[in-house]
This record gives structure tokens, C-alpha cells and sequence, in this order.
């Protein structure tokens, strides 16, 4: 098994609104400092949020699928092609395909988290189509128990959102407390996030908001110490094109 811990520590940093939102990055962009490059079809992850709301004015996007998922409180968001402000409350998502390219905002409220989680499509085929997205309601998305353990399946196992990136599965999972095995897939990478709770794996102890990227391996045993919610993205180990870190090489 290939396991490869990051601690919040470690991850980059990144603020907007003056300070209002924050950051951390388990994968940042070069610029950010973070230990993690991209890998696989992940190109970007960051956990943001506000005690006191703030705004992220508008700015453009392209190429890239870009998802947001509600993680605490509410968010709204603007687009130029629908040229108005909508609402995502907690665990609402919704996806961008940026395409040749969209203009976006958003606001996170009061008292709120979120992922913004940046997929790479293939962007050599992206590039050149138009810019789309979808929101996502919560209630809409596949829940299910599997050994013990609740899912939430945003993609990739009966969930409803679409995507073009290949070959990705978007689980959110509620850990009771005790022991309990997760199964994987072997042709896949795996990258957990801790949201809440604490976690022993593989001898190591996680604390909220520490990253996990796990290969080689048909399953894990957790040894949760009080329940845990984890977000953990399956997604393919080779891709069938080339990225767009090995397209511009950094």
C-alpha cells in the first residue's frame, strides 16, 4: 500500500476579500507553496471559508471542470451566462465545464465552508467547447451503506452529476464510531480529505483537515475514534490523455 499523509500544516494557504475568506490547499497552484503537485485528473483542491462572509468578484475560467461543494452554511454564485445570482445551501454542489471559457463569482455567507475542487478534462477537447454548468440539490444525490458505512454519491456510482473528466467517483462518507474497511479500487488513485472526526490509519493518526492520497491497495481499515466524515475522490491512477500539468510542464 502507498499511503502519503498531508497535514493541514503543510498544505498551501490562500486568503480572498481582504482576509474575510480563507484557505487551505491539499493541492494549490504552483504559485501557493503546498508540498502536493496535481496528479491524475486533480488539478486543484481548496477548503474555504468565512465566519463573517465575503465576496470573490468576478474573474474568468476555462478549460477546466470546476465543482463546488457545500460543505457548512450557504454560498451563492454568478455566472455571465445566466447573469444572476444563485443559491447552494449545505451539501449542494454544483459543477462548471469552463470550457473556451465563463465569467464567475461567488459569495460564501456567514459562517460557511466549501470545496472548490478543479478536474482536468482533457483540455486539449475542453478548449474549444462551450462553457456549461449545473447546481445540485443534496436530497438528488445516491445514498447508500456499504459495510457499515453511509455514502453520499455525488459521481461515479449512481450519483447525478455529470462530468467529462474519465473515470472519476466523488464519495462523501459518515464513519461511525469503531473499526470498519473501506474497499478501493486498484486501478485508481484515492484522495481522502477529513472534514470531522479523528481517524487511525495505517498506524498514522489524522486530525480534521489533513489529506490522504492512498494507491495499491483493495481496501483500508480505519480505526475511527469519534464519527468522521470523510470526502474521498476515486480517480484513474493513468489517464488516456495527457494532463494539463504535462501539457505546459510544471
Amino acid at each position: 500500500m502507498t499511503v502519503k499523509i498531508i497535514r493541514e500544516k503543510d498544505q498551501a494557504k490562500g486568503a480572498f476579500a481582504g482576509g474575510l475568506i480563507l484557505e487551505n490547499k491539499p493541492i494549490g497552484f504552483p504559485q501557493d507553496g503546498g508540498k502536493q503537485k496535481p496528479y491524475s485528473n486533480l488539478f486543484y483542491w481548496a477548503n474555504a471559508w468565512s465566519t463573517n462572509g465575503g465576496l470573490i468578484g468576478e474573474h474568468p475560467h476555462k478549460f477546466f471542470e470546476i465543482m463546488s461543494f457545500v460543505i457548512e452554511g450557504e454560498i451563492e454564485h454568478y455566472d455571465n451566462k445566466f447573469d444572476r445570482w444563485l443559491s447552494l445551501s449545505k451539501g449542494d454542489a454544483q459543477i462548471i465545464r469552463a470550457g473556451n471559457g465563463i465569467t464567475h463569482a461567488e459569495k460564501i455567507k456567514k459562517n460557511s465552508r466549501m470545496f472548490q475542487i478543479w478536474f482536468d478534462p482533457n483540455v486539449q477537447e475542453t478548449m474549444s467547447k462551450s462553457a456549461t454548468y449545473d447546481d445540485y440539490k443534496s436530497a438528488d444525490m445516491n445514498f447508500f451503506e456499504k459495510n457499515g458505512i453511509a455514502y453520499k454519491n455525488f459521481t461515479g456510482n449512481g450519483g447525478p452529476i455529470q462530468m467529462d473528466s474519465e473515470g472519476v467517483e466523488i464519495n462523501e462518507l459518515t464513519i461511525s464510531k469503531g473499526e470498519h474497511r473501506v474497499t478501493l479500487s486498484v486501478d485508481k488513485t484515492h484522495s481522502l480529505y477529513l472534514i470531522k472526526g479523528s481517524i487511525e490509519i495505517d498506524k498514522e493518526l489524522l486530525a480534521e483537515n489533513d489529506f490522504l492520497i492512498i494507491e495499491d491497495e483493495s481496501s483500508i481499515n480505519l480505526n475511527v475514534n469519534s464519527e468522521a466524515l470523510v470526502f474521498m475522490i476515486s480517480s484513474p491512477k493513468k489517464l488516456s490523455h495527457k494532463s494539463y500539468s504535462e501539457l505546459v510542464r510544471f
